[in-house]
């Protein structure tokens, strides 16, 4: 594994902002961490999920609505993960730790597990951020080229066209191979997994059990196996697809940096934090509806910065970073709709696959 190490000599941009930001919450009188709106979102996603899944399962419609429903499942699923779960594993849903743990294991509801996604997340992507070789986001199959230091493919030409059908099954990797892959090796990448206390194993293959019996084996038993396999399908391609596609126009569009970390240690220029700058990306910030259902994830930018920070607060954040960004010579990224955004990890996506 190699050794990246970012330049730790004091600089006023991260110092800045971090002061700036602590000011807005002092003078403003609120803290960090969720409020109304969070817990509203939680109501409304779980609620929906609950409904869709009686609705289906028990009094299942005629297929050409049983279809859609499948459908809004899946994108359901990926709001929960988007807004409560996110929030929840980083710690920014509460300031109280065992509801933030609460929160985080909504993504073992849905058939994967918090305590590896938090070592891939939150300590490999969200320390080595676009690095190939630490970011496991960004090295999900060799059938992908998601950064220029990755080996090039014949395939690969392609992959701007065959790149959604990947996407929609990345659910169904993760539940049934990645997590799997992860427990058994204690890595994520070249990451080691640390703490995997008996609980976490306990917890592990409790969520698989309760993910196969709730998913798999009451749909079998009530609808029959054919008809559950085109619902289950549904439901989770368009998870998948949805989930891929938001964080990958975060970091894999024409606009972001990237580092290369496989063959040798690697010494960063800047700071963590600008690194964090050069290597991520907004979309749609002005567009609340966007912002409302994703979660904050379109404000990357300050996500990355502020991680312990909910994503209830990221609009009036961004105003701080990006003032802040302009007063240091920074280039703050951002792509002003989610179609330019599509358009550009695509064209990305058609680059990384030509010599």
């Amino acid at each position: 594994m190699a050794r990246v190490t970012f330049n730790n000599r004091p600089n006023p941009f991260y110092t800045t902002l971090k002061s700036e930001v602590k000011k807005y919450f002092t003078e403003n009188h609120i803290p960090s961490t969720g409020n109304g709106l969070l817990y509203f979102k939680t109501l409304l996603f779980l609620s929906v999920a609950v409904y869709l899944y009686i609705q289906v399962v028990f009094f299942t419609p005629v297929w050409w609505i049983a279809l859609p429903m499948c459908m809004l499942f899946g994108i359901n699923a990926a709001f929960i993960g988007f807004n409560i779960m996110h929030d929840g594993c980083h710690g920014s849903y509460s300031e109280k730790d065992w509801i933030n743990n609460i929160m985080g294991l909504t993504l073992n509801v849905l058939g994967s597990n918090a305590f590896l996604w938090k070592t891939k997340h939150n300590v490999a992507h969200h320390t080595y951020t676009n690095i190939d070789g630490l970011d496991a986001d960004i090295t999900q199959t060799s059938l992908l080229r998601l950064a220029p230091t990755q080996p090039l493919r014949k395939i690969h030409q392609y992959q701007h066209i065959y790149g959604m059908f990947l996407y929609a099954l990345i659910s169904i990797a993760w539940v049934f191979h990645g997590d799997f892959s992860k427990y058994f090796s204690h890595k994520v990448l070249n990451t080691e997994i640390k703490d995997f206390t008996l609980k976490e194993h306990i917890t592990f293959w409790v969520s698989k059990v309760f993910y196969v019996f709730i998913y798999l084996v009451i749909p079998i038993y009530i609808l029959g196996f054919s008809t559950f396999i085109v619902g289950f399908l549904t439901m989770n391609l368009s998870l998948g697809l949805v989930l891929a596609l938001v964080f990958q126009l975060a970091h894999v569009v024409e606009i972001a940096e990237f580092e290369n970390a496989t063959d040798a240690d690697l010494s960063i220029e800047h700071e963590w934090a600008i690194h964090q700058v050069n290597t991520t990306v907004n979309f749609a910030t002005n567009n609340r509806i966007v912002s409302f259902f994703l979660g904050g994830l379109n404000f990357q930018v300050e996500h990355h910065l502020f991680p312990k920070i909910s994503h209830v607060h990221y609009p009036n954040i961004q105003l701080i970073v990006k003032k802040v960004c302009e007063q240091h010579n920074l280039q703050y990224r951002q792509y002003p709709t989610v179609g330019q955004a599509i358009a550009s990890h695509f064209r990305m996506l058609k680059q990384l696959g030509k010599a």
